[in-house]
């Protein structure tokens, strides 16, 4: 939060010193994991949503500062355990790890439309749930409970990506977080990686 605080008065002065600034809402499809020290996890379907203010430098470059709420994690399909009431018990699990990022890209346009974009990017992580899906006994079971204290509360990475705007103010966009820091909060690494696809709309 307090990183936050810092950054806000900087993006302010430099959006209303600057008359090229467009600001827009984004949202679309997250394909995120865990990865490091976790065995035979697999990717899960999320979404991301936010907004974003678009600051031309010049006609080659911008900056691009955003707000995203966005869902993640992981999921594990037919995890054995033994349960002492029900015995061998076969479950599916996933970790479904909710934040709010703030992006802080550099667009490069190398054509009329078309940019590439790279930057860091911080995280708060704002809910932290496992749910698990099983058959005991003869009767599907749904679960799910809290599991924040897995997790730390903040998450660093970089983001690089491409994107195409068109006159309209419609844009489309592809990019991967690439998970800097350890995010386990129990001993063990486990980084986030994150690949999105979606669309946006620039104000005019």
């Amino acid at each position: 939060m307090k990183k936050i605080l810092l950054l806000l008065p900087l993006l302010v002065l430099a959006i209303n010193t600057n008359a090229q600034t467009k600001f827009g809402v984004k949202g679309g499809m997250n394909v995120s994991n865990l990865t490091g020290d976790l065995q035979n996890n697999k990717s899960k379907i999320g979404f991301y949503a936010g907004g974003y203010a678009t600051i031309k430098i010049d006609d080659k470059f911008a900056f691009q500062p955003e707000v995203l709420y966005s869902a993640q994690g992981t999921k594990f399909n037919s995890i054995q355990a033994v349960v002492p009431e029900y015995g061998p018990v076969t479950s599916d699990l996933k970790f479904n790890l909710d934040y709010v990022n703030i992006p802080l890209m550099f667009k490069y346009y190398a054509t009329e439309g078309l940019n590439i974009e790279a930057g860091p990017q911080v995280g708060f992580l704002v809910s932290a749930k496992g749910h698990a899906k099983a058959n005991v006994d003869g009767q599907k079971v749904n679960d799910t409970g809290d599991i924040d204290e897995l997790f730390k509360s903040v998450d660093f990475g970089l983001n690089l990506g491409l994107g195409y705007e068109l006159r309209n103010g419609i844009n489309f966009g592809a990019r991967y977080n690439f998970g800097l820091a350890n995010i386990s909060d129990v001993g063990g690494k486990i980084k986030n990686s994150v690949f999105s696809i979606g669309l946006g709309y620039s104000f005019k």
